[in-house]
């Protein structure tokens, strides 16, 4: 109807032009012939301008109608385009497609998470979650998308975000599920809450002791005795230090995880690193220093890393193995060639040893398997933290063995530099592994 009333219109325009133009063309005829024209002269222009208005009118009626409305886009489905599924894989997302209920489309990171059998299936038994079969069961129309977190899909430690996003008409009852794993996000956040609590406990501490020997020496009658202000001037320089300590490996762990992505570019000689280490405790640590023994094999290649962070690595596991190994018992420290031409250095101690519920955690910040010792023996419980992220930067490995009533073993591997061959310095380089050993 609408196409017709327009080709109409079209015409009527066209005819009202062509008896305008010809009342035109019989005035300026009429004006010439009455100035004194000859007729010759006035009959070729009449009938070029005749030929004209036939050309023009014959063409508005040959003008082509409107096109056709394309379709509303809410009437469009682009799920039966041919190349949806492929836009389904190219999200690495768990997604689904759910349509009365039931889930018509799956991409293969969804069939992973959920199962290869989902298509077809229920959405509430595939998505077995109460709050997640609470919105797929309803068949109320969406204004908007909705989010929803869940937690224990897939396992039982894993939080997700489910987006569910209305597809199409309502009608047709589809909805759009996107999963997105949120547990390293939620992880991340709980060690930075941990941190902040743990780290605020083990200032506060020390510093509450500072303060009450301090009003307690600030009594004209008390800090008379010189033997009781000998005594808590002696704790309270004691706590003052471990505080000092703490703070300390806080910067030095902060330092070590700004430069995390930043591969050490130096190459370092560990076997005399090892033995300038293993020199300071045997001549500051007394007896229990003089119980270190070392043992390095010769020709080994030097290692790729930060050499004030390798002293470091090797200072804290020494120190622990130091703290909490029986007295009297020896502490080995052994460096060798690994497996793929890295450098292996291991620290045993023999000594109570660690429980394995323990072990897992061991390189958490401020985890200690027994906090009084820990703190008797001026740990500030980030040692083995430290550690890990040091070899974590070198692109090393760490191993850590226990066994309850013998004692601990912590290993580290550490890659050779990218031009050296595997295993081999120069022979004139290194002493022999007879003037390496120490007992």
């Amino acid at each position: 109807m609408r196409d017709n009333s327009s080709a109409v219109t079209m015409n009527r325009l066209s005819i009202s032009q062509i008896t305008a133009s010809l009342a035109m063309l019989l005035l300026g005829t009429g004006g010439a012939l009455m100035m004194g024209a000859h007729p010759l002269h006035i009959a070729l222009p009449i009938l070029a301008g005749v030929v004209v208005l036939i050309i023009t009118s014959g063409d508005a009626g040959l003008r082509p109608a409107d096109p056709p409305l394309a379709a509303p886009p809410e009437q469009i489905d682009f799920t039966a385009h041919p190349d949806f599924p492929s836009l389904l894989e190219g999200i690495s997302d768990p997604l689904m497609l759910v349509e009365k209920g039931r889930i018509a489309r799956a991409n293969r990171a969804a069939m992973r998470l959920l199962g290869a059998h989902i298509e077809g299936e229920d959405a509430r038994i595939a998505i077995r979650h109460p709050a997640a079969a609470e919105r797929l069961a309803s068949t109320a129309p969406l204004a908007e998308p909705i989010m929803i977190e869940l937690v224990g899909l897939g396992t039982r430690d894993q939080r997700w975000q489910m987006r569910v996003a209305p597809v199409g008409a309502v009608a047709t009852m589809r909805r759009l599920v996107h999963l997105v794993d949120h547990s390293g996000t939620h992880a991340a956040e709980r060690m930075r809450v941990d941190f902040v609590a743990n780290a605020s406990h083990e200032l506060r501490t020390p510093l509450a002791g500072i303060l009450g020997f301090i009003e307690t020496l600030a009594d004209p009658e008390l800090g008379k005795d010189v033997e009781t202000r000998q005594r808590f001037l002696k704790i309270m320089d004691g706590e003052a230090r471990r505080m000092q300590r703490l703070i300390d490996d806080l910067i030095s762990l902060s330092r070590i995880e700004a430069e995390k992505y930043r591969t050490p570019d130096s190459a370092v000689d560990l076997s005399e690193l090892v033995a300038e280490v293993v020199g300071v405790f045997r001549s500051s640590h007394g007896d229990r220093g003089r119980d270190v023994e070392m043992e390095i094999a010769p020709s080994l290649a030097p290692v790729l890393g930060d050499r004030a962070q390798l002293s470091q690595l090797i200072h804290n596991l020494i120190g622990n193995s130091v703290k909490y190994g029986r007295p009297g018992t020896p502490i080995r420290v052994t460096l060798s060639e690994g497996s793929s031409g890295m450098a292996r250095l291991c620290v045993a101690d023999e000594g109570e040893g660690i429980g394995p519920d323990h072990l897992p955690r061991l390189t958490e910040r401020f985890y200690r398997v027994d906090s009084g010792r820990s703190r008797a023996m001026g740990g500030t419980g980030l040692g083995l933290a430290i550690v890990k992220h040091i070899v974590e930067r070198h692109r090393g490995r760490l191993d850590i063995a226990s066994t309850l009533g013998k004692g601990t073993s912590i290993t580290v591997l550490l890659p050779p530099p990218a031009d050296e061959t595997p295993g081999r310095m120069d022979e004139k380089k290194r002493p022999s592994a007879l003037s390496r050993t120490m007992s």
